[in-house]
């Protein structure tokens, strides 16, 4: 894809979103962590309902630590794979007591030393957090990045390394939100919605005007036709 074509696809997602924000709920950087880290392979709507109780009582790893393992667990017990979730929530929140002072560090190392933190999870409390211009690619991103020709890539990390070389500059910190929306609410996997796409006439899949994309209506008219015959 060309830069000048990169440029004006995120000059169109930022114009309709000029200020994308995470939708999963925090109220500082340990919570975040906490909720990303409770997201994978679960939907923020699930892990928002889960939080809201417990985010109301804690709010740091010392308090946490306090609610313990089990209470933990009744919070999040909604949440797929909550056990072991819940223990890497509590063994993550000791490390930060003992070798953090109980604050979440703005490193991505540090960060993914931590009991059930990976490489997206980092990522995206560097980027909500700490405002750094980190890239995380879950399943939507991935999706987008390699349907529309923006960054092609057989795994998250060749599309994440990707990513960060074609995307300008100006749109570096909110292009993760960007992208993971428009996957989301857009570019779905099953049916996406080409014909409403704000970024269609740019898109290089070639299946789009099978689902209402730029050349959707000269097709329906051939199979009109075809009918007709």
């Amino acid at each position: 894809m060309k830069p000048s074509t990169i440029e004006e696809m995120f000059r169109r997602l930022s114009a309709a979103n000029p200020e994308p924000r995470t939708e999963l709920e925090y109220t500082n950087p340990y919570t975040l962590l906490v909720a990303v880290a409770l997201s994978a392979q679960a939907t923020d709507v699930g892990v928002n309902k889960a939080t809201r109780a417990l985010f109301a009582k804690v709010s740091t790893p010392r308090q946490m630590l306090e609610l313990g393992l089990e209470g933990l667990k009744q919070h999040i017990k909604t949440i797929g794979l909550f056990n072991t979730k819940a223990a890497n929530v509590i063994a993550m929140s000791e490390i930060l007591v003992r070798e953090h002072g109980g604050e979440v560090p703005r490193d991505r190392a540090a960060l993914e030393a931590l009991p059930g933190v990976g490489r997206k999870t980092a990522n995206v409390v560097l980027n909500v957090a700490f405002g750094e211009e980190t890239c995380a690619v879950d399943t939507h991103i991935f999706r987008v990045s390699n349907r529309t020709g923006l960054a092609p890539g057989k795994t998250p990390l060749a599309v994440e390394l990707g990513l960060m070389k074609v995307l300008p500059k100006p749109y570096r910190r909110h292009a993760h939100h960007w992208l993971i929306l428009h996957g989301r609410y857009v570019c779905k996997a099953r049916s996406p919605e080409c014909g409403k796409c704000p970024i269609n006439d740019l898109c290089e899949w070639p299946e789009k005007a099978a689902f209402g994309g730029p050349a959707a209506p000269a097709r329906r008219a051939a199979r009109a036709r075809q009918a007709a015959e």
